[in-house]
């Protein structure tokens, strides 16, 4: 009873929730009920972890799995474990956390104790959920809430709910997000479930923020932030408020009151300096409000911050090494299963050895008939292999040598446009600057046709530059193309005055990608062209450029919110025919959305 009541407080009076399990602690310990002692110590941990104590959380959890296998206890140790893996969750430790909830949830079904996956099964899905993951979190989830609801775990369904509603949200599914968020909120106010209840709050509102009903987001974020006076649940979950809300008031232009909140999220860091990747989003979030009020060098800052914290998230190893132990777990279970299998069979086999072991001398002689036309079979059948092996071989090293006298080519033609044509061409603009230096020159209209040729010539040797760039590849990386983009963004970063650029990228879980150069050359061209465009005619104050994966195509999109044009009556100028020609060439799609609100351009194409 010392448990269930301490555990019931933990979410919503935690002062109350460590006097009663310390009591508890007592009583176990004096009484000896070892039993009781493992279950308060491990629920004496997630006291800790609620409470942002996360050091005496790991302390709590160790000594309950040690008691517990100490005592046989195996449903409690499955429990502390799981617990240890919440513990490394938080901290950051996605590989270490997600071993320890596999392991859980194996324990759990040996033990028989479905109601005991629930938490493991929600707990896989958090991770992945972390991991931008969010359709396998989604059935992860729902398997989850399933298993708690069988068992009338309403505590659990809430936060289930929760989940199902942050990944819903995520796949951009908003109604059936905000409805699951709503369902869960009227759950946890049913339940006194006071942390829960908040989180919801913000969930909610981030789903109307998504949506575009901004009033609905700020109402449902503020009521999310007026918590009683003496609540101390759940402080780590601020980052996220915080961070919204901030969010919210850039959207509305209102940079200022966005870097207040901001503010005291990271004021909040520094009680909570083990939660950084929690609260990364905060960096991006206070960039975009240094940019906005022109401050850019505390904007890149914020920025790069962001970029490191994310880089030492998702790397390509640890997704891979993640993917490896649910691989692992999937095996052994089978294994598992076989085993059971094959014991049943061995008892049939038994039985029927007694009556048939006659029959076996007769497939015993068709085995070794078999077996040597096997052999006779797979004796060709390698001769054919060999030569097909040796034709293909001549096939390689003839393409591989058509390759190199392809290349030999190649870079004969760029080291000629480089020396000759570049050459000529700084000529010609050093003879401009000679001439309009050299000489007093009154006519306003030549100098000024002089400046044209001078820019004309300039943009004619960068485009040589990327054309020769693209020569000297026999092919091109996806990472050597976001580089030239990435420069080329810089560049237009540095000549705009007032347009502020953002360079986003979520292509670095999937393979690596080679374009030819041809393919690499017109991607490049179709985003140059779109930038330029949205800097020429858009009178946009910002313009972003997203690199994407979705199923097996690349999604590049550039958007601006500049003040757009209509499709039907304008007309289409060389630019936009030039991009369509160049999409069609890659064997790809290209799409122009525009309003007043702005121009917004997709490229789509198969990786691979």
């Amino acid at each position: 009873m010392f448990n269930k009541i301490g555990f019931g407080y933990i979410f919503n009076n935690t002062k109350k929730a460590q006097h009663i399990l310390e009591e508890g602690i007592q009583l176990a310990k004096k009484n000896n009920f070892k039993f009781s002692l493992t279950e308060l110590t491990n629920t004496y941990g997630i006291y800790m972890d609620v409470a942002g104590k996360s050091d005496s959380a790991n302390y709590y959890f160790e000594e309950a799995y040690r008691l517990s296998q100490e005592y046989g206890f195996k449903g409690l140790e499955a429990k502390c474990i799981n617990n240890l893996g919440m513990f490394n969750w938080n901290k950051g430790h996605y590989q270490e956390a997600l071993d320890f909830f596999f392991q859980s949830l194996k324990m759990n079904e040996l033990n028989h104790d479905e109601a005991g996956t629930g938490n493991c099964l929600n707990n896989i899905g958090l991770i992945y959920q972390e991991m931008n993951l969010n359709q396998k979190a989604l059935e992860y989830h729902r398997r989850a809430l399933k298993v708690r609801e069988k068992y009338n775990l309403e505590q659990d369904q809430i936060a289930s709910l929760n989940n199902i509603g942050i990944n819903l949200k995520d796949l951009n599914r908003i109604d059936e997000a905000i409805s699951t968020f709503k369902k869960a909120l009227e759950l946890a106010q049913r339940k006194n479930n006071q942390i829960e209840y908040f989180r919801l709050l913000d969930n909610l509102a981030n789903a109307y923020h998504v949506n575009g009903e901004l009033e609905l987001a700020l109402q449902n974020y503020l009521k999310a932030l007026d918590r009683p006076e003496g609540f101390e649940g759940d402080e780590k979950g601020m980052f996220s408020l915080l961070n919204n809300i901030a969010a919210l008031y850039n959207e509305t232009n209102a940079p200022k009151l966005a870097l207040n909140y901001a503010n005291k999220g990271f004021d909040l860091l520094k009680k909570f300096p083990e939660k950084e990747l929690v609260g990364s989003e905060l960096y991006l979030t206070s960039a975009e409000s240094y940019y906005m009020l022109r401050d850019f060098k505390n904007a890149r800052l914020h920025k790069q911050q962001f970029i490191v914290l994310k880089d030492s998230v998702f790397s390509k190893q640890n997704a891979e090494s993640i993917a490896d132990l649910e691989v692992k777990y999937e095996t052994e279970k089978k294994e598992r299963e076989l085993f059971i299998q094959r014991a049943e069979l061995a008892e049939q086999k038994l039985t029927i050895q007694k009556k048939n072991f006659q029959l076996y001398g007769l497939l015993a002689f068709a085995f070794i008939l078999a077996l040597l036309g096997y052999l006779f079979y797979n004796q060709q059948k390698l001769k054919n292999k060999q030569l097909r092996k040796e034709n293909e071989l001549k096939d390689a090293l003839i393409k591989i040598e058509t390759q190199n006298r392809l290349q030999e080519q190649r870079l004969r033609i760029s080291r000629d446009l480089h020396d000759n044509i570049g050459a000529q061409l700084t000529f010609i603009i050093s003879s401009i600057d000679n001439l309009k230096y050299g000489f007093d020159l009154k006519d306003e209209k030549l100098t000024t046709k002089l400046d044209m040729i001078s820019q004309f010539t300039s943009a004619t040797i960068y485009e040589l530059r990327d054309t020769i760039w693209a020569m000297n590849k026999p092919e091109i990386q996806l990472e050597d193309l976001q580089l030239r983009i990435s420069n080329f963004i810089e560049k237009a970063d540095a000549a705009s005055h007032g347009v502020s650029f953002e360079f986003n990228n979520h292509t670095a879980t999937i393979e690596k990608r080679k374009f030819s150069s041809v393919e690499g050359m017109n991607i490049y061209r179709i985003i140059q062209e779109s930038i330029n465009n949205a800097l020429k005619y858009a009178e946009a104050k910002r313009i972003t450029v997203h690199f994407t994966s979705e199923n097996d195509h690349f999604i590049f999109k550039i958007a601006d919110d500049g003040k757009g044009f209509n499709l039907k009556t304008s007309p289409t100028g060389n630019g936009i025919n030039n991009m369509k020609k160049r999409a069609y060439d890659l064997g790809a799609t290209i799409d122009l959305y525009s309003s007043d609100q702005g121009t917004e351009i997709i490229l789509k194409m198969k990786n691979g």
